[in-house]
């Protein structure tokens, strides 16, 4: 049985940073990819205790794999979720310093 620490951290598997999301911070809102079994509220959990922040609101997107061919095969990408954090006016967390 693994610990509440461990589970926060297999909840939360990276920070998803693009020009996206960096625009996405000036609305205190965080972009995080999140195994395909996460739930919102256990997302929820996960970012306030690894953080210290208040969540107001989380919302997930699931997006599908693409598919691509690499020297002439065709293969699929995996499906992955991300997960748009907003947080209370006032907490913010500055994903480029890690945990």
């Amino acid at each position: 049985m693994s610990t509440i620490a461990e589970r926060h951290y297999d909840t939360i598997v990276a920070p998803w940073i693009t020009e996206k999301g960096t625009l996405l911070a000036e609305q205190n809102k965080v972009v995080f990819t999140v195994p395909l079994t996460a739930t919102k509220p256990q997302i929820k959990e996960a970012v306030e205790a690894l953080f210290k922040v208040k969540v107001k609101a989380v919302n997930t997107i699931l997006v599908e794999g693409k598919t691509k061919r690499f020297r002439g095969r065709v293969g699929t990408r995996s499906d992955f979720k991300k997960a748009i954090v907003t947080l209370r006016d006032g907490d913010m967390i500055d994903v480029t310093t890690g945990l």
